[in-house]
């Protein structure tokens, strides 16, 4: 199930494509932006403790307790959009960190999936704006780092993962599409996830970003 999970917004843009290619409307867009929550502020306790990994209170003057980390960095995303009228149309994305980020002792990864209606009410040769909005999942993943050393001349790192947390999110976007060519665009988007029940890894269910999109339109321009 896991696997069917995280492949299928792919699975539902490459049938994107495949309707698409009868109508000339199929857009492929590759981005790099960030996505910020604050932590939560609970703690968790290192590996070193005999509570490894286990809850505890920052004020409790527990040496070994570590403040659960919050959102930011880099998020890669890509995806795929149908417009199946000139102002009407259906898209899919992922976003997913890069790179692991500090949460305490531990690590972790984000990854935001969405299925989207677009709606876009100005559409011009050189410009498009865009409203999007629709519902997917949200996913922190985690994992601990472990060394080892065979006397003192070999080390190694290795990195175990621990879990998942997975939650159902409502998406919003809100982008100005910059057609650079007849096919090539650039589209600067700002975004809004609301995912309940994320105070669990972070601070607030409410989760803004921002977004610079580089995409490819396989269709004919007017």
């Amino acid at each position: 199930m896991k696997r069917i999970r995280r492949y299928f917004p792919i699975l539902v843009m490459l049938a994107c494509a495949q309707v698409a290619s009868a109508q000339g409307a199929f857009d492929a867009f590759f981005g790099l932006g960030t996505s910020k929550v604050s932590s939560n502020g609970s703690g968790l306790d290192s590996l070193n403790s005999t509570n490894a990994l286990g809850a505890c209170s920052l004020t409790s003057g527990d040496q070994y307790c570590q403040k659960t980390g919050a959102l930011s960095g880099v998020f890669m995303s890509f995806g795929g959009d149908v417009m199946f009228k000139k102002h009407l149309g259906f898209g899919a994305n992922v976003s997913i960190q890069p790179v692991k980020q500090d949460y305490g002792p531990m690590q972790s990864r984000q990854t935001f999936y969405d299925f989207d209606g677009i709606y876009a009410p100005i559409v011009q040769k050189r410009v498009s704006f865009r409203l999007e909005g629709g519902a997917g999942g949200a996913n922190t993943g985690f994992s601990y780092s472990q060394s080892s050393c065979v006397g003192t001349a070999v080390c190694s790192t290795s990195a175990q993962s621990i879990g998942s947390a997975s939650h159902f999110q409502i998406h919003a976007g809100v982008g100005i599409q910059f057609n650079v060519t007849n096919h090539v665009f650039i589209r600067p988007q700002f975004d809004y996830h609301y995912v309940p029940n994320l105070t669990q890894q972070f601070g607030s269910n409410s989760v803004p970003g921002a977004t610079v999109f580089v995409g490819y339109n396989f269709g004919e321009k007017e």
